[in-house]
């Protein structure tokens, strides 16, 4: 499907007079830059015929309430210092429900003024009253450090006392001492909260005693079992503020998704009809241009298309010389770095190599801030990035935003396309589709990201598995009695979960209260609320002989191995020796004409069957099962890959142990023979392919659509469970380059856990087993696609996939019902 480009509108700015929006003018900008450059794309033969969607979200005017009745006049003043005589209605709707004690859900888009709908409550209680406290959660340390100038600005504004204080992992200990006195709103993260505030509450008697308001930001970052995790976290944090005696007000700020009641009331541990959603934003909004762009077919012959990244470049290129400040978000750290250095080799006159930046994990965190404060004073052009900016860090004034590649959701292209546009100006949301089955389809159907909506929020608060861990570090923190509740799990759930660590020995019942009994320390010191805790590697240029970034210890396995190209802030350096053992990557500038792509090979295993058995009768019967597993990646080799023609030079091997990960999963074994029985399973697309070759492909659709309806049946969060076919004879082995084929004995379709050690979601696909299958097949059914999609079983390279998946869910229905 093509939607042809029309002729550019001609389109005014809407102003507004809410500075709470950022408002930086950059330095870069021009007028009709932005104009320029889509009526040059328009009419050139190179890309005209490559976009494939058009789509113009229209403006929005404001929307404006008069400053609320009582409103500190202090505070007024600090607002009208900044431009700021009248509220948004969403911000004074927040308002009015925070004063009436009401737990509140911003739900508005990106750039709407959020932050001023918990700042003027807060900022209210702590006008009213001298000893109130507040508390900020971010699910970052950077946003926590980002708000907090501008908070003590507002503060000082305001002539109000006290401090705004950052307290994190890298707060000093001096900085941490005043903070748990004098700081009167505290900013910190769940982690820090988790193992470095309530396990020590008495030290925090002044925060937790004249706590009034809790401020949960980014609240969409909370889902699966990271949120599931940290709804448990404020659940304990209201119990010791109710024991120090002070009843907080929740407070919530999120980006577009499909249930933010739901999502708030499961998070904040209310009920839904306690929860006030503000979801209509009074902010303007200056009109969108969405564009998508299929890079030209280079080989008719062979399908093939340009490289998505070299025509962002050229795309990103067209934007740098019209001067339109813009950010490039690419899908990985490699990407990001090489887009950057493509940018900086092909600038146009005028524009000088520091205005284009890159921002990614990895940077240190002075690195990061100084390329914020560029983005903030307009000094920067165009900033090249991965995810790391798709939160709420101000970065100022920016008026296209571009995509190499789908990030993998409708609510996060959204999220990354909110970051232009701020000034209330024409906004260039484009992105350019890779090669992949699922850009490919979006190519086709651009329509499907308007269409689709928001994603869900989903947590599982009372999981057992998460539910328990937490128990255990409320009983530490005080003592919990006997019949009691904890939060709105109610006491007959509680019981038998504390009568289990009782029998275990980690509690035990006095004076009718169960007591922590343990000697090994407080368990919050063992609960990962992010479920894997890694070392990082500090990586060390040798010629200056200082530190120059730190990487994640997974991903050190595929950058920094000895030989690697590790490209930083447009520069190449060569891994001369990773340190394994002590978590150091020695490297030293140079100047290569390649940079290298690590290959790798995962490796899934039964470790210990819980439960299996076949599904019917006969040799050919489907098995099911599920138990311990095992993964093992390891990173095998690297391919040289030239800068520009993005040709392979080369190959090395890499020598580093395995990483080994332990989990549990559910499979699904078809037996060799079985493939070639399943009814109606070769189709007249298959191109004459051996059937069991449809039959394998199918499988991953129908890994795509078991994880989806598992992920809605059990409220967690896609990215908890993962999916790889493998073969019960070959251990589930399988490449990064080379997925898993017709060639395989038996071949096996695993949804494991990604959780370390897992918290029971796989027993439960196994219990539900029928039920996912059926729910599963109607979902695939039900699509309105023909041959797949990204709702349903992923489009193919080897040709139509839905058909086939259909067979198999079929058969797999028939057979799995319950007798």
């Amino acid at each position: 499907m093509k939607i042809a480009m029309s002729t550019l509108p001609r389109l005014h700015t809407t102003g507004a007079d809410n500075t709470s929006l950022p408002a930086t003018t950059s330095a870069w900008a021009r007028p009709n830059g932005l104009a320029d450059v889509l009526a040059h794309w328009q009419q050139s033969n190179r890309t005209r015929d490559c976009f494939t969607s058009n789509i113009i979200v229209p403006a929005t005017e404001a929307r404006y309430a008069a400053m609320p009745q009582g409103l500190n006049s202090g505070i007024q003043e600090a607002l009208a210092s900044r431009g700021i005589a009248q509220l948004f209605e969403h911000q004074a709707r927040a308002f009015e429900a925070a004063q009436s004690r009401r737990a509140v859900v911003i739900s508005t888009p990106t750039a709407s003024g959020k932050s001023l709908c918990f700042h003027l409550p807060v900022l209210q209680s702590l006008a009213n009253d001298p000893d109130a406290r507040a508390l900020y959660i971010y699910p970052t340390k950077a946003l926590a450090r980002d708000q907090e100038a501008s908070l003590l600005e507002l503060m000082r504004a305001s002539n109000l006392a006290g401090d705004a204080m950052v307290f994190d992992g890298d707060t000093p200990a001096d900085a941490r001492r005043v903070a748990k006195t004098r700081a009167r709103v505290l900013l910190s993260n769940p982690d820090m909260l988790h193992a470095g505030i309530l396990p020590g509450h008495a030290a925090w008697a002044t925060l937790l005693a004249n706590l009034k308001y809790v401020v949960v930001d980014e609240m969409h970052v909370y889902t699966g079992v990271f949120g599931s995790h940290v709804a448990n976290v404020l659940r304990r944090l209201r119990r010791l503020a109710r024991f120090h005696g002070s009843d907080p007000v929740f407070l919530g700020a999120t980006a577009t998704i499909r249930n933010p009641q739901e999502h708030g009331a499961r998070l904040f541990d209310l009920l839904e009809d306690n929860v006030e959603v503000i979801d209509q934003s009074g902010a303007p909004r200056g009109p969108k241009r969405v564009l998508t762009y299929n890079p030209p077919i280079v080989n008719a012959e062979l399908g093939l298309r340009a490289s998505y990244i070299k025509q962002t470049v050229r795309l990103t290129r067209d934007l740098i010389e019209a001067r339109v400040p813009s950010i490039v978000f690419a899908g990985s750290r490699n990407n990001v770095e090489v887009i950057l250095r493509y940018l900086r080799e092909q600038l146009p006159a005028g524009v000088s190599p520091s205005a284009v930046q890159s921002y990614r994990g990895g940077y240190l965190p002075e690195e990061r801030r100084a390329v914020e404060r560029s983005l903030r004073a307009g000094e920067v052009l165009c900033v090249v990035a991965t995810s790391a900016l798709e939160l709420g860090i101000d970065i100022g004034a920016l008026d296209a935003v571009v995509c190499a590649g789908y990030p993998g959701s409708v609510s996060g292209l959204w999220q990354r396309f909110g970051r232009a546009g701020r000034r209330g100006e024409t906004a260039l949301c484009l992105m350019v589709g890779s090669s992949a089955p699922v850009d490919q389809y979006l190519m086709r159907d651009p329509t499907w990201l308007t269409s689709r909506g928001a994603e869900e929020a989903r947590i599982d608060p009372d999981n057992p598995e998460i539910f328990v861990q937490h128990l255990k570090c409320a009983a530490f923190e005080q003592p919990i009695p006997v019949g009691a509740s904890f939060g709105l799990a109610p006491a007959e759930m509680v019981a038998p979960a504390l009568e289990h660590l009782r029998a275990h020995r980690t509690l035990h019942a006095a004076s009718g209260a169960y007591h922590w009994a343990s000697d090994q320390g407080y368990p919050a010191q063992s609960v990962s609320l992010r479920a894997a805790s890694w070392d990082n590697v500090v990586v060390i240029d040798t010629e200056r002989d200082v530190a120059i970034a730190e990487m994640d210890w997974p991903s050190a396995h595929t950058m920094l191995h000895t030989q690697a190209i590790y490209q930083h802030g447009g520069e190449t350096f060569e891994v001369e020796r990773f340190d394994y053992e002590n978590h150091k990557a020695f490297v030293r500038k140079v100047t290569p004409d390649y940079y290298t792509d690590a290959m790798s090979r995962t490796r899934i295993r039964i470790t210990d069957i819980a439960e299996e058995f076949p599904l019917c009768a006969g040799d050919t019967a489907p098995i099911v099962g599920h138990g311990d597993v095992s993964t093992l990646e390891k990173v095998v080799g690297y391919k040289k890959i030239k800068f520009y023609t993005h040709e392979n030079a080369g190959y090395g091997e890499v020598h580093l142990p395995e990483q080994h990960a332990q989990s549990t999963g559910f499979w699904l074994t078809l037996p060799g023979a079985l493939c070639e029985e399943i009814p109606g399973h070769s189709s007249s697309h298959d191109s004459g392919q051996p059937s069991k070759v449809a039959v394998v492909d199918a499988l991953r659709g129908v890994g795509k659509a078991l994880r989806t309806v598992a992920s809605l049946a059990f409220l967690c969060d896609p990215r908890d469970l993962r999916t790889s076919l493998g073969d019960t004879a070959r251990g589930g082995e399988q490449t990064s380059d080379d997925a898993p084929g017709a060639e395989f004995y038996d071949p096996t379709l695993f949804v494991y856990e990604t959780i370390p050690s897992g918290i029971g979601l796989s027993g439960r696909i196994f219990e539900h087993r029928a039920e996912l299958i059926a729910r599963a097949l109607h979902l695939v059914r039900t699509c309105p696609c023909d041959d797949g999609c990204p709702a349903c079983v992923n489009p193919s390279e080897q040709g139509p996939r839905k058909e086939t998946a259909v067979r198999v869910l079929s058969y797999l229905s028939k057979v799995a019902a319950p007798k």
